[in-house]
C-alpha cells in the first residue's frame, strides 16, 4: 500500500467518524458495518477516557477544595517525595546544552578538549540570554488566559506587594495591587502595564543551593504574594529560584507558580525549555513543581496545593483532539512562620532552623532534627542551647565533607549524630580550616598526622558511636595545643586499666573519655593524669564505664523512641487520608447525578460517557 493510500484511508476514517448518519449515505450492509465499528471503537474510546477521568480525579479533601479557588486537584496531604533531591543535572538542559555535553564517543576518543566544551556550554548560555532579549512573547489561548486571571484574582489583594519572575507583556491578573516589580531578562515587561518595577535578572545564573545572588537583598521578606506564569519550563536552577522565592516572601505570603500545557509553544520556545518539561506529561510536571516548593524548603512551605484549571474540553474525542483548547495548570504554597525553639517542642523550632540550609538533602535533615532536639532539651547550658539554634551557619560545611564518605562504612543516621554533635559544642566554627582538617583527617578523607594516626591506634576498639562522639569533641579542641598529649596517653592509659582487669574495649573507652576530659579539656598535664589512673581503683574505673554505657543506652533508648513514635503518627495520618479517598472514589462510582459548574444544571453521570 502506498503512503498517499494509507493517508487517503486515515482521511476517509475521520470523515466517517464526524460526518451525521443519513438514509442516503451507503448501502445497508455499509451502515451495519460502520455502526458496528464505531460500537467498537466508541466503546474503546469511553474505556480509555474513563481510565483518564479516573486518573484527573482530585486528591483533595471536600474541605481543602471548599476553602480554595475552583479547580483543586492535589490537597496538602496527598503529595510524596523521595528522601533526596531526584533529578541529574541533564534534566534541566536545553537542547543546544545537550549538543554542546560531549557524547560517550567523543569522550571516549578525547576528540574535545575540556576548553572546547566549556566554550560550547558559555556560547548555549549567551545564546539563551540573546533569545529572551528578544522579545518573545509566550502566547496562550483566551480561555486558558482567563481561567488564569480568575485564579490569580482569588488570591490577589489591593494591598499586596507582588514580585513576578519571568514577566512578560501581560500578568494576566486583574486585581489592582499596590506594588507589582518584575525580575527577569525579557524587555517586554516594559510594556506591560502591571509592573510598577523591573530588576534584570537571570534566574538561572545561581550558585548551588542558593537563591540567585542578583536579585537584592533588601527586598528580602518585602512582599505578599510571589508569582511566576509560564516561566517553570524554562528555569534551570528551579530549586534556587524557590529558595529565592522563599526569601523574598513574607511570612505567610503566597507564592503561585502556573504552568501551561506541554505543547502550548513548543514550536516557539521548544529551544529554550529544558529536557525535563520537554519530555514529561502535564501531571508528571504538576507533581516536579510541588517538588521544587519542597526540596527548596521542606516545611518552610506549607499548605502545597495543585490545580487544574485548564478550560473544559469538547465531550467528542476527535473534537477534543482537533479543537486547541489548552491546558493550565497552577501549584502554590504560602511560605511558614518560622517557629521559635521551646521547652514544650524544640523539634519545631530546629526544624525551621534547616529549613533552606544548603548541602543538607531531606533525609539528612529528617535524621538531624530529633538528634538536635534531644541534645537541645538535655543540656541546660545556654552556651550549647546557642550552639544548637546556630547550627545552620555551620552544618552546610560539615555535610560537604561527610558527602564523600561511604555511606555503608559511615551510615546515614551516624553522619547525622555527629553533625549534631559537633554543632552542639560552643567552639566548633566550620570556618576554622584547622578544625575543618581536623574533622576531615578524623574521618580518614585527608592523610592523617601522627596525632591523628595515634588516636585511631588508640580507639581502635571502641564501638562505632563512641567514635562518632569523640571525633566530636576532639575536633573544636584541636587547636588549644593539648591534642599530642591526649594522643600519645591513648594507648598506655588503656594498657594499664586493662591491667586492672578491664576488657580492651572497657579500657580504651574509659581511657578516651578521661583523657579528653582531663587533658585535651582540662589542662592536666600527662604526669598528673598518668599518676591518678596508676592509683584509681578497678571500681571506680568500671563505675565509670557503667554510668558511659548507661548514658549512652538511655540516648539510644529516648531517639527510637521518638523516631517510632513519629512513624506511627505519619502512618496513622497516611491510613486516615487512604481512607478518605476510598470514600471519595466510593461515592463518585456510586452517583448516578452530580452538579456541573459549567452548565450550571444536574447531569447523569452516564452523559459523561457520550
Amino acid at each position: 500500500m502506498s503512503m498517499i493510500s494509507y493517508i487517503g484511508m486515515k482521511v476517509t476514517f475521520l470523515v466517517l467518524l464526524l460526518a451525521p448518519p443519513t438514509a442516503s449515505f451507503a448501502p445497508a450492509f455499509t451502515r451495519t458495518r460502520r455502526t458496528t465499528e464505531l460500537n467498537i471503537i466508541g466503546g474503546a474510546i469511553r474505556k480509555m477516557r474513563a481510565e483518564q477521568e479516573k486518573k484527573k480525579m482530585p486528591m483533595a479533601s471536600p474541605e481543602d477544595a471548599a476553602q480554595e479557588a475552583p479547580g483543586l486537584r492535589v490537597g496538602p496531604q496527598a503529595w510524596k517525595w523521595p528522601p533526596v533531591w531526584p533529578y541529574d543535572d541533564e534534566l534541566f538542559r536545553r537542547p543546544d546544552e545537550e549538543e554542546a555535553v560531549p557524547s560517550a564517543l567523543e569522550v571516549a576518543t578525547q576528540s574535545v578538549k575540556e576548553d572546547d566544551q566549556e566554550e560550547r556550554i558559555e556560547k548555549s548560555k549567551e545564546d539563551s540570554i540573546l533569545f529572551w532579549k528578544s522579545e518573545p512573547e509566550t502566547i496562550i489561548t483566551d480561555d486558558c488566559a482567563a481561567n488564569l486571571a480568575k485564579h490569580l484574582d482569588y488570591y490577589l489583594s489591593p494591598s499586596d506587594a507582588v514580585a513576578e519572575f519571568c514577566p512578560g507583556a501581560k500578568s494576566y491578573f486583574t486585581t489592582s495591587v499596590s506594588s507589582h516589580i518584575g525580575l527577569g531578562l525579557s524587555p517586554l515587561a516594559s510594556s506591560n502595564p502591571s509592573l510598577t518595577s523591573f530588576l534584570e535578572v537571570n534566574l538561572n545564573d545561581a550558585p548551588d543551593e542558593s537563591p540567585v545572588p542578583s536579585v537584592p537583598a533588601d527586598l528580602y521578606g518585602t512582599f505578599d504574594k510571589v508569582i511566576c506564569l509560564n516561566g517553570v519550563d524554562f528555569l534551570q536552577r528551579p530549586r534556587e529560584v524557590m529558595k529565592t522565592a522563599h526569601g523574598l516572601l513574607k511570612d505567610g505570603g503566597t507564592c503561585i507558580f502556573a504552568f501551561s500545557d506541554r505543547g502550548a509553544y513548543k514550536d516557539a520556545f521548544g529551544a529554550q525549555q529544558t529536557k525535563m518539561w520537554r519530555t514529561m506529561t502535564d501531571d508528571q510536571h504538576m507533581w516536579v513543581l510541588g517538588s521544587f516548593f519542597h526540596f527548596s524548603a521542606g516545611s518552610g512551605w506549607s499548605g502545597l496545593k495543585g490545580f487544574d484549571i485548564s478550560p473544559p474540553k469538547p465531550a467528542n474525542f476527535i473534537q477534543e483532539k482537533l479543537a486547541n483548547v489548552g491546558g493550565m495548570y497552577v501549584v502554590q504554597a504560602k511560605k511558614s512562620a518560622p517557629a521559635p525553639v521551646t521547652e514544650a517542642d524544640p523539634e519545631v523550632g530546629l526544624e525551621s532552623l534547616l529549613w533552606t540550609t544548603p548541602v543538607l538533602e531531606s533525609r539528612d535533615k529528617m535524621l538531624l532534627v530529633p538528634r538536635l532536639a534531644r541534645l537541645w532539651s538535655g543540656l541546660p547550658d545556654a552556651g550549647r542551647r546557642a550552639a544548637i539554634e546556630g547550627c545552620a551557619a555551620h552544618l552546610p560545611k560539615v555535610y560537604e565533607l561527610l558527602a564523600k564518605m561511604d555511606s555503608f562504612a559511615f551510615p546515614f543516621n551516624l553522619q547525622a549524630t555527629l553533625a549534631a554533635d559537633l554543632v552542639s559544642e560552643p567552639g566548633f566554627d566550620s570556618g576554622d580550616e584547622g578544625q575543618m582538617d581536623a574533622l576531615a583527617q578524623g574521618l580518614g578523607l585527608n592523610t592523617p598526622g601522627p596525632e591523628w594516626t595515634a588516636v585511631g591506634t588508640g580507639t581502635s576498639s571502641l564501638k562505632p558511636e563512641d567514635k562518632v562522639s569523640l571525633l566530636a569533641y576532639i575536633v573544636p579542641r584541636s587547636g588549644n595545643g593539648r591534642l599530642g598529649d591526649f594522643a600519645t596517653g591513648l594507648q598506655p592509659t588503656a594498657n594499664a586499666l586493662e591491667g586492672k582487669g578491664m576488657s580492651r574495649a572497657d579500657a580504651e573507652l574509659v581511657a578516651s573519655e578521661l583523657l579528653a576530659k582531663e587533658v585535651l579539656d582540662g589542662g592536666m598535664t600527662r604526669s598528673d593524669f598518668a599518676a591518678w589512673i596508676t592509683a584509681m581503683p578497678l571500681s571506680e574505673a568500671q563505675a565509670f564505664c557503667s554510668a558511659r554505657m548507661e548514658m549512652r543506652a538511655v540516648a539510644e533508648r529516648d531517639l527510637a523512641t521518638y523516631i517510632r513514635e513519629k512513624e506511627e503518627e505519619e502512618k496513622r495520618r497516611q491510613e486516615e487520608e487512604e481512607a478518605m479517598k476510598a470514600q471519595v472514589e466510593k461515592a463518585r462510582e456510586e452517583r448516578t447525578t452530580y452538579f456541573d459548574e459549567e452548565t450550571g444544571q444536574m447531569r447523569f453521570a452516564g452523559d459523561d460517557d457520550d
